[in-house]
């Protein structure tokens, strides 16, 4: 067994990654080697989106609201993504200001993180983006979990659509980009990342 990992000097870890690559495994993977708990923004909105009308927050009840949304192209569908995400950061930036002032240490992951949202925290918050850009790899990685081949194909057209926009914003602002394979030793490599 080898040495143990020290603790990280840091108190929030996002990890930021469209979907379907594999960003949950390394999340919960990290949480359990720092000893901290995992929080998932998806279910952040979800609680959001529950506690709010179309009305009040249409941004993110758009996609549940607006049948034409089905038919839009991958690259509106990830601007949307975005959208959404820019609608919950005054929440998320709440939630890291709250687990740094409690010294509460936390990773938190989820399709709706944007490499920036720990700007501002300086080293108290440390941030990469887990990276996927073989659309057939995220097909894969969708089947092993579901089915429909032809609808998971739009789904990794528009994964890889995003993890090309999050890859370019990461790297505007010096947060480090880790692929996602090989599997075998991708927590170690994004943690030696975030270490940097």
């Amino acid at each position: 067994m080898g040495n143990p990992v020290p603790a990280p000097s840091w108190t929030v870890t996002l990890i930021c990654g469209a979907s379907g690559i594999g960003k949950s495994h390394i999340a919960i993977a990290l949480a359990r080697r720092y000893g901290v708990p995992l929080a998932e923004v998806d279910d952040m909105v979800t609680v959001v989106k529950a506690l709010t009308t179309p009305e009040q927050s249409p941004t993110l009840h758009l996609w549940d609201t607006n049948i034409a949304a089905r038919q839009w192209t991958s690259a509106r569908i990830v601007e949307h993504t975005i959208a959404v995400a820019e609608a919950m950061r005054p929440g998320i930036e709440a939630v890291i200001a709250d687990h740094i002032e409690s010294a509460a240490p936390v990773v938190i992951e989820g399709d709706y993180l944007l490499p920036d949202f720990a700007a501002g925290f300086g080293d108290r918050v440390r941030t990469v983006v887990i990276s996927e850009p073989d659309e057939d790899q995220i097909v894969a990685n969708y089947l092993s979990r579901e089915s429909g081949a032809a609808e998971q194909r739009f789904r990794a057209i528009v994964s890889a659509r995003f993890d090309a926009e999050l890859s370019i914003r990461a790297a505007q602002i010096g947060v480090p980009v880790v692929p996602a394979r090989p599997w075998s030793d991708n927590v170690d490599r994004v943690d030696a990342a975030l270490r940097r």
